[in-house]
């Protein structure tokens, strides 16, 4: 579980995002994000168990910074208002599909997948799905997957207009092809995320979304 303390922290991070107030409050922050550290080392501690590839991960490789690179951004707010986790057997820097923890009070969610894969990775994955649609169906559509998240997100920024260049336009994968992430989520409230039980509701999405974690990364390598 979550201490409230920390959805604290990030509502009054939102209203202060100034580093003279992060400066003033930096106890409060390291005591959020040793909550968190503790939330996710528990995850992976306990789908370890079902997920070897990650049973061996510490929290802080799969955890992101706080500081937002505002180099080339609109806002120049220093400081995200969220805790991240991506939970991979490469840590947060691997390219590969893996499972994702957001921390945001009103907007946390859990899940996973493939997000904005390199190019020639996108191909595999997307050959992939043409030479095995059933099988990818049969994960998407199955009752675990579609209970907890639904489907995959249908976020139109996700994907693009038309079957890519290599496919057949009228490919029974077509659908899936225009895809240029793979991802599901499962909103979490701020009530769900402070309850014990929260643990076992991530670790049940995450047993859910592993076997598609294991259809997308077949054939992508480090």
């Amino acid at each position: 579980m979550l201490q409230t303390s920390t959805l604290s922290f990030l509502k009054s991070l939102k209203k202060n995002n100034n580093k003279p107030w992060f400066d003033e409050n930096r106890k409060n922050y390291e005591a959020a994000k040793k909550d968190f550290e503790g939330l996710v080392q528990q995850v992976i501690n306990t789908h370890g168990k079902n997920d070897p590839a990650i049973a061996n991960l510490k929290a802080k490789e799969c955890m992101f910074r706080i500081n937002r690179d505002v180099r080339f951004a609109k806002d120049k707010s220093p400081y995200k208002t969220n805790f991240g986790a991506s939970i991979n057997a490469g840590g947060k820097k691997s390219m590969r599909a893996g499972y994702y923890i957001h921390i945001e009070p009103g907007q946390s969610f859990v899940g996973g997948g493939l997000y904005m894969p390199q190019p020639a990775d996108l191909k595999k994955v997307r050959q992939e799905i043409d030479y095995n649609l059933a099988e990818f169906k049969g994960i998407i559509d199955g009752k675990k997957f579609k209970t907890i998240f639904g489907g995959l997100s249908n976020d139109p920024e996700l994907k693009i207009t038309r079957v890519p260049q290599g496919f057949e336009k009228d490919s029974p994968a077509a659908d899936y092809l225009v895809f240029k992430s793979f991802i599901a989520m499962q909103p979490v409230s701020d009530t769900a995320i402070t309850e014990k039980k929260v643990i076992q509701t991530i670790v049940t999405a995450f047993a859910a979304l592993q076997p598609l974690l294991g259809f997308l990364n077949r054939n992508i390598e480090e």
